[in-house]
């Protein structure tokens, strides 16, 4: 009987225990496409799991500001890595702006929908009776870099009342490539990941802040990996599935 509740206990403990030695990677859900593929080239070439959540950079930060478990995190912009960092959250050493990234104007595929964006453009016209979908322009990264462009450009005001806010990217996203909002602004890597949507106009550099993706360790993880994985991500064989997405690398 005690050899048999032994092995019971060995049984039950031994996923635990593999589970323990899996990397945590919290990340931006725009990275999904290119970060789930990163990740599965290094478990082919260290052996080594890791385990991805995919959210908005802002409800991710507020997580780990929380006490969740994670070992790095992938923002899609510096404002949620300066707040961990200002908080000791992140090991400031280990912040690597890795990624860079466009935004665009997104329709449902088959739509005539054609813009070219520039200052004042008949963007509200376009939308027709529509909603514009968009992550939430308060918090989330696409969400801002999105308002931004459209206040420099002018056309903010004849929008706001119209959008179809997300909780995140890849939900904004969905939404056009559904049918449920006529045109989107996302980014340009998740155009070219979804098949139902297509590119309708693309924003200009100049007309919003600089689209940058930060990675680094969080103060809390004690995992061997988390610094070899940040690594690989900057490594040619990382940089050739991100840029296949779409993706600038900056390091």
């Amino acid at each position: 009987m005690f050899a048999l509740a032994a092995a019971a206990l060995i049984l039950t403990a031994a996923p635990a225990a593999h589970a323990a030695d899996r990397l945590t990677v919290f990340a931006a859900a725009s990275l999904k496409t290119a970060l789930d593929a990163a990740a599965a080239a290094w478990t082919a070439e260290t052996g080594n799991e890791a385990v991805i959540s995919y959210a908005a950079s802002s409800a991710l930060a507020r997580q780990i500001e929380q006490g969740a478990p994670a070992d790095i995190f992938f923002s899609a912009d510096l404002d949620w890595m300066d707040d961990l960092a200002q908080r000791d959250l992140v090991d400031k050493a280990s912040i690597t702006r890795l990624l860079g990234n466009e935004i665009v104007l997104i329709a449902p595929q088959g739509s005539n929908a054609v813009a070219e964006i520039t200052q004042g453009f008949a963007l509200a016209a376009l939308l027709g009776d529509g909603r514009l979908a968009m992550a939430d322009v308060k918090s989330v990264p696409a969400g801002k870099y999105g308002k931004a462009a459209l206040e420099t450009l002018g056309v903010w005001a004849s929008v706001k009342d119209r959008l179809a806010q997300a909780e995140n990217v890849r939900a904004a996203l969905k939404l056009v490539a559904t049918g449920e909002a006529p045109l989107g602004i996302v980014y340009r890597t998740d155009a070219q990941a979804e098949a139902k949507v297509k590119i309708a106009g693309a924003f200009p550099a100049s007309s919003h802040p600089p689209i940058i993706y930060p990675v680094a360790r969080t103060t809390a993880s004690r995992h061997a990996g988390a610094a070899a994985f940040i690594t690989f991500l900057a490594s040619p064989a990382a940089a050739d599935i991100f840029r296949a997405q779409g993706f600038r690398l900056l390091e």
